[in-house]
């Protein structure tokens, strides 16, 4: 099925577009599964990629050439009422894969070449914009240093003594091919 536009028609709603579906179902960039879907666009935008999400892949983004990456996202804000910012943790650093073949891989294993953990930064819903790629810190991680954390989750404090300062948006794209740990990668 070729990717919507948005200007579909629902067949049987009278006047429902799918952009009426997409407004109902992320309206707001806070949500958990929604801001992670946002920091796999970013990243797929950063590298240049044509290829389309899977759903079920064993990594979020992959670029034309072949490198796989997984997106993790986290903010102190969130959709709902908080008494303070939320703790940035990533999970599901390790999973099991899975292929209509076999199914579900026996062993959870690190299944990407390269990791970009996603932060939104606003501390305040007054100011919160997603939209704003300033309001992000990205982290960009090779599979090796990932999996030599040996752990299926990272707090924010350690991801960043592993990676470093925060990388802007417009350098994004170029800190991920620099991190490319593939034989023969070179960076673009």
């Amino acid at each position: 099925m070729p990717p919507l536009r948005g200007d579909e028609a629902i067949v049987g709603v009278p006047e429902a577009t799918v952009v009426d579906f997409w407004r109902f179902a992320m309206p707001d960039l806070r949500m958990n599964n929604t801001r992670g879907l946002f920091a796999e666009f970013l990243v797929h935008q950063a590298v240049g990629s044509s290829k389309p999400r899977v759903e079920w892949a064993s990594h979020d983004v992959e670029t034309d050439d072949g490198l796989r990456i997984e997106v993790k996202a986290g903010a102190y804000l969130q959709a709902w009422d908080q008494r303070a910012p939320s703790q940035v943790r990533f999970t599901g650093l390790r999973a099991r894969t899975w292929s209509p073949d076999r199914g579900y891989s026996e062993a959870k294993s690190y299944n990407a070449d390269v990791y970009v953990f996603a932060v939104q930064t606003a501390r305040e819903h007054a100011v919160f914009n997603p939209l704003d790629t300033a309001q992000w810190e990205f982290y960009v991680l090779p599979h090796p240093v990932v999996a030599s954390l040996g752990t299926d989750s990272a707090s924010l404090k350690a991801v960043r003594t592993a990676a470093g300062p925060p990388v802007p948006f417009p350098a994004l794209g170029d800190c991920i091919w620099s991190a490319d740990p593939r034989p023969g990668a070179t960076a673009d």
